[in-house]
């Protein structure tokens, strides 16, 4: 199953479901106040991103185009939930 992003990149949906999973999984939920994983196990997973140098003067294109989607990604699901909302 495919799926084309705003941009107009093609993605495989079975590959993103890792990434959505732990983006799920770490994310605070309103009705809790805490994420999946501190209430399974009491603590949140390190994230890639926190390990990522923010003045890395080589970075290699597939990382910086991960890293560009991912921040794509963020902001496209904090305007949904903003929408999400304003609608109720």
């Amino acid at each position: 199953m495919e799926y084309k992003d705003p941009e107009g990149y093609t993605h495989d949906l079975v590959t993103l479901l890792p990434a959505v999973q732990l983006a799920y999984n770490t994310s605070q939920h309103s009705t809790t106040g805490k994420s999946p994983s501190l209430v399974e196990k009491g603590w949140n997973p390190l994230l890639p991103v926190a390990h990522l140098k923010k003045n890395l003067l080589n970075i290699q294109p597939t990382a910086k185009d991960f890293h560009d989607m991912w921040k794509r990604a963020c902001d496209t699901a904090a305007r949904c939930i903003a929408e999400a909302k304003e609608y109720n």
